[in-house]
C-alpha cells in the first residue's frame, strides 16, 4: 500500500507534466477543412522545442513537434520574430474536436497552454428561408445580423459550403456590385439587402448570407431561391 508521501510524490509529477497558464485558446474549424492553433510563448524560449499534445502529453501524445515540422496531417512552424507557433491540423474529422496542449519543451518542468478545438459540419443550415422570383425580373434578400458584427465585412454566395463562402463570394459589402448582384446595408436596422436582377432559372438555388468574424467562424444564414419562368400565351389565327 502505497504512503502518503508517495501519493503526494506521484501528484506532483502529474500536476508539473500538464500545466496549463490561465489562458485558454478556442479554435473551430470544418469538418474536411484545417485547423490552425496558434500559441504565444515568453522572451528568451525562441530556441526552444514547441509540440502540440493531447491528453497527459506523454510521448505517445505528443502529435507533432518543431523538431519534426510536419507528420501525418499535422505540421508546425515557429515564428520566432513574433514569439508564436502555429501547428495546422489538416483533413478534419469529428473526432478531432477535443482538447489538446500547446507545450514548449524547457528542463524540468514544460510550459503547457489549454487549447479547445471544435469542428463542425462543412454545410448549412438547419433551416433556409425560401424567397421566388421571376424571370427578367429582380429579387431582394434580406440578412439580419447582429449589433456586435455592424462593422465587420458582409458577403452572400452560392451553395451551402460555409468553408468557402467567402472566397467565393457573389458580391460583399466591400464590393457593393458585382454584375447581377448588388449589397446594401443599413447598419440602424442592422441588416444587409442583397439584390439580384435579370434573374434565370439557372439562378435557382441555396444561398448564404454571411458576416465575417474577427474570431472564430463566420456566421451564415441560408436562402433558397426559386426563379419562376414566365407564362406564354398560346394563341389562334383562324383564317376565315
Amino acid at each position: 500500500m502505497w504512503s502518503l508521501q508517495n501519493l503526494l510524490f506521484n501528484l506532483c509529477i502529474v500536476l508539473s507534466h500538464v500545466t496549463s497558464e490561465a489562458e485558454v485558446i478556442h479554435v473551430s474549424g470544418y469538418e474536411g477543412r484545417e485547423a490552425k492553433v496558434s500559441c504565444h510563448y515568453e522572451e528568451g524560449y525562441e530556441s526552444y522545442e514547441k509540440y502540440l499534445c493531447r491528453n497527459d502529453c506523454g510521448d505517445a501524445d505528443v502529435l507533432i513537434t518543431t523538431t519534426i515540422g510536419k507528420k501525418s496531417r499535422y505540421s508546425i512552424s515557429d515564428d520566432k520574430s513574433n514569439k508564436v507557433f502555429t501547428t495546422t491540423i489538416s483533413n478534419l474529422r469529428p473526432t478531432d474536436a477535443r482538447k489538446y496542449w500547446c507545450g514548449v519543451t524547457r528542463t524540468g518542468k514544460d510550459i503547457y497552454t489549454e487549447v479547445n478545438l471544435d469542428v463542425k459540419p462543412d454545410h448549412c443550415c438547419e433551416r433556409f428561408t425560401k424567397v421566388q422570383g421571376n424571370e427578367d425580373s429582380s429579387v431582394s434578400i434580406s440578412c439580419p445580423y447582429e449589433s456586435e458584427d455592424r462593422y465587420n465585412l458582409k458577403y452572400i454566395c452560392r451553395g451551402n459550403k460555409p468553408s468557402t463562402c467567402l472566397q467565393e463570394a457573389a458580391v460583399t459589402s466591400k464590393t457593393k456590385q458585382n454584375g447581377q448582384f448588388s449589397l446594401n446595408e443599413d447598419k440602424t436596422l442592422r441588416k444587409f439587402t442583397v439584390t439580384i436582377t435579370s434573374l434565370t432559372q439557372k439562378d435557382s438555388g441555396m444561398y448564404l448570407c454571411g458576416v465575417q468574424r474577427n474570431t472564430g467562424l463566420d456566421v451564415f444564414s441560408g436562402f433558397k431561391l426559386e426563379v419562376k419562368g414566365e407564362r406564354s400565351c398560346l394563341c389562334f389565327i383562324i383564317l376565315q
